[in-house]
């Protein structure tokens, strides 16, 4: 902890907040189930409190990460040095027409689902994809062929000043797995999407081959971040059928495996310290720059301390 407070300090200037806890293990709260403490853990009950913490940590000269659903991350086996703000309880949603805004801490699925129930379609690409919709906002989600930006109309945020505003929309902001979020140190409060009415059995069916398709592709069968990589159109493959096209499936470093089928995914196997997967995206990157001279994008972050 960067001032090495006590406990009597922390319960001191965290006093108002419902939820703040120290020394807490991030690996259950990443889907790869890799990760050492967290200095201080707080979850808020709703966005005042959560202005409450991120202005008690500015005090303190702490350093602020924001969590959803913990996919795409990598957390060092140190830990994370100052305040996690774990949104993971802020879900609440309301309709205005056929726009939905939902809380950024809802789960993926459950945004999808809430959609449904209400017979509107416009979400069901990202059905299954682990982790939170304020995530899916930040990094603009993107999968068959479709990207999470191509429905959104506004996004309620934090800024730098601890203020609350309203981000609207612009086309130009936006590319392929790039949000204006990732350039700024805002913490998305929720996300507006434009649907439109559809049949909620047909809904049902397309997100259920979806999830199907992520099965099958073995995104579920071990903690992993799914994809590592961003694809490249201009390298004329994926990622992953590049890996496996120089043998990297079934490779393994310690407790972390390229998966056996899927060369785009690393797994944990059961063991796997957060060392052994950067080891292990470092050299897919070495491999795949010497052979093809491509140079690969990460998807998933590394956060904490390295």
């Amino acid at each position: 902890m960067q001032k090495h407070l006590t406990t009597a300090e922390i319960s001191q200037h965290f006093k108002p907040l419902t939820s703040v806890r120290t020394q807490v293990s991030m690996k259950d709260f990443t889907t790869f189930k890799i990760g050492g403490p967290a200095d201080i853990l707080i979850t808020p009950n709703s966005w005042d409190e959560a202005m409450k913490a991120k202005q008690a940590a500015k005090e303190l000269n702490l350093p602020v990460f924001v969590l959803g659903g913990g996919s795409n991350l990598l957390v060092s086996d140190k830990g994370i040095r100052g305040v996690v703000l774990h949104i993971d309880s802020l879900r609440t949603h309301r309709w205005n027409g056929t726009v939905l805004q939902i809380d950024a801490g809802c789960e993926v699925p459950d945004t999808c689902e809430i959609a449904r129930q209400n017979g509107m379609s416009g979400l069901e690409f990202i059905y299954g994809m682990p982790g939170s919709i304020g995530g899916a906002v930040w990094m603009n989600a993107q999968c068959y062929g479709k990207s999470i930006s191509e429905i959104l109309v506004s996004v309620d945020y934090i800024d730098e000043e601890n203020q609350k505003r309203i981000y609207s929309f612009n086309s130009k902001d936006f590319s392929y797995k790039r949000s204006p979020f990732q350039e700024k140190s805002w913490i998305i409060c929720s996300a507006s999407f434009r649907l439109k009415p559809g049949d909620k059995n047909l809904i049902r069916k397309e997100m259920d081959a979806h999830k199907k398709d992520r099965e099958d592709k073995g995104h579920y069968r071990f903690p992993c971040a799914g994809s590592v990589f961003k694809n490249n159109r201009a390298f004329g493959k994926p990622t992953g059928q590049l890996a496996d096209e120089i043998g990297l499936k079934g490779f393994t470093i310690g407790g972390a495996k390229v998966a056996d089928y899927h060369g785009n995914i690393i797994i944990n196997t059961g063991n796997a310290a957060a060392r052994d997967v950067l080891n292990m995206i470092e050299h897919i990157e070495r491999d795949v720059f010497k052979h093809y001279g491509f140079k690969l994008e990460r998807e998933v972050l590394l956060v904490g301390e390295w």
